[in-house]
Formats: C-alpha cells, structure tokens, sequence
C-alpha cells in the first residue's frame, strides 16, 4: 500500500469517526448497531445532538488548528498552535472539553496555562490532547520515533498539565508512524510501552494489553488511557475500517473522540480506500473564529498531503 493511502486514511479515518460518533456522544452502548443494524446499508452519516450529518467535532476542528499551524509555521510553534486554541475557543465552538476550556480562556501564558491548571484542580487526565492528535502525528511520522513522540508530549502540554494525556498522545504518534512504514502497529506496543514514562507505563500496559476489553475499564473513556485502549481493542478485535468503527461507537460514552482515535489508526491501518465515500462525502469541519471557513473532504485531502509531504 502506498504511504500515501495511510497518512490520508489517518487524517480522514480520524475526521468519519469524530463525524459518526458525535450524535452518539453521552449516549448507551451498542445505540448504533441498534440504529443502524446492518453493516454497508447506509444513513449511518445521520447528524443528531445538535450535529448536521457529516459534521465534524472539536476533536476534527483543533486537528485542524494543529495542522495548519504546522505548515503556516514551518514546524512546531507551540505559542502559536495555543494562540489558535484561544481564538477558536473565544468564538463559542458547539462543542468544547471543559478542561481545554478552562485552560484556554484562564489568560495565563502558553506555557504555564495548562500547568497551573493541573497544580490546582489535580485532574487533566482527559482525551483533549489525544482526540486532535492524528494530523500531527502524520507531520512527524517521517521524523522518527523519538522526534514524533516528543512532538506529541509538547502539543499535548499545551492544555493537558497531567503526563498521562502527554504519554498517551506519544503512543497515538508512534503507533500511525510505525503504521506508515508498513509495521504491524499492535506487535510493536510491547517495544513502544518501553518508551512511555515509567510512573505510566504500567496504566497503559494494561488498558493495551491484548486480553483487555473495554468493560475492564476503571474510569470513564472519557480519560486518556481507556479511550486509547479502546481504539486499540477496535482495531485488534475487527477485520476492517468499517466493523472497528462500528465497535468503537457502539462502546457509548465518549463516542465522538473514541471513533476519531480509533478512526485515525485504522484509517493508517486500512488505507484511505478503504474509509466508505458515503462516510466521507458529507464530511465537513466548520473552524469557530476563523472567518466562517468550513473545510469538505477535498480541504482534508489537500491537508493531509501538505502534512506528508
């Protein structure tokens, strides 16, 4: 498969999955499968929650911010990802982490925001840093693993003060680099759990562990940890892009971020073919704040191939 087909399927992959399980967001598992009980019928793409159909999420539109920053930058420019956060967040998203607010609009610097966020609440264990992380992690994939891990860990800092939400997005990074290179990504965790922080690495070899079932989980997937486990046991547990997203939404819950990570590694996994067009033609990412632009799946494609190149 050209590296081509994996680094769009990711970013794209990434985008459906936010799409589709947004309207399912809070809600019960198994409430897509019951909507939609056969697999390939079609109006899966349905909108619902305040959603128009194939409208993406916060977890698609900061992607977004990450990406652009990226390339308008030439590389990582953390003062101005965190300056974009601001502006997106200042224009009343439909949808916003309360964290991610919390830190975004406390006025204290890019680098101290999300810090002393975390010295006083003790809590910013949540999946905002790993539901935007897919266009970055197809920018650094070509970069190596120790470059792609670091660039994870500091794009997560900007508004996620507690490491795990850092070593969870470090592993999302690794796991598509090592997918574009045409590595089985699910071999490699033993080897990438070495490279996560030892006060987190026992957390994570837990919630990736092949015997691990999202039921197993302690907290909601709403935390960084089980939401990463649970795209990995999506991806492991079915034999396509379609049936892993199925799974993902059908968990309840975090809908929207579980499916966009889970859809960013089979995205990587699968191939960009391999996403259903009724899935990605309805795709659109309204950008709150930025002029009214609202990029379609050709605006996604040219990103993706500007982020790999």
């Amino acid at each position: 498969m050209k590296r081509t087909q994996r680094t769009h399927g990711a970013v794209i992959g990434s985008a459906v999955g936010d799409a589709l399980g947004g309207p399912f967001e809070f809600g019960p598992p198994g409430a897509f499968s019951a909507r939609f009980p056969v697999p390939g019928a079609g109006g899966e793409m349905c909108g619902g929650g305040g959603w128009d159909p194939g409208e993406a999420t916060d977890d698609t539109q900061m992607a977004v911010l990450v990406a652009e920053s990226l390339l308008e930058r030439g590389g990582l420019d953390l003062p101005d990802i965190f300056a974009r956060f601001q502006r997106w967040a200042a224009a009343e998203p439909k949808d916003i982490g309360l964290q991610t607010e919390d830190v975004l609009s406390s006025g204290m610097p890019w680098d101290r925001a999300a810090a002393v966020h975390f010295q006083v609440n003790l809590r910013a264990a949540g999946n905002g840093s790993l539901m935007r992380a897919s266009t970055s992690a197809v920018h650094f994939a070509a970069a190596g693993r120790e470059a792609t891990m670091d660039a994870a860990r500091r794009i997560a800092a900007l508004t996620h003060g507690d490491r795990a939400a850092w070593e969870g997005t470090a592993v999302f990074h690794e796991l598509i680099r090592l997918t574009c290179e045409e590595r089985d990504p699910l071999t490699a965790l033993p080897d990438i759990l070495d490279r996560v922080h030892p006060d987190h690495r026992e957390r994570y070899a837990t919630v990736l562990a092949p015997d691990w079932h999202p039921d197993q989980a302690t907290e909601f997937n709403g935390a960084v940890w089980p939401c990463l486990g649970s795209a990995v046991w999506a991806l492991r547990t079915t034999s396509g892009f379609e049936g892993a997203l199925r799974a993902a939404i059908d968990l309840g819950g975090d809908t929207d971020t579980v499916a966009a990570v889970t859809g960013g590694l089979a995205g990587a996994y699968y191939g960009l073919e391999a996403i259903p067009s009724r899935w990605t033609q309805p795709l659109h990412v309204p950008l709150p704040g930025f002029d009214g632009r609202v990029l379609d799946l050709a605006d996604l494609l040219h990103l993706a191939h500007r982020l790999a190149s």
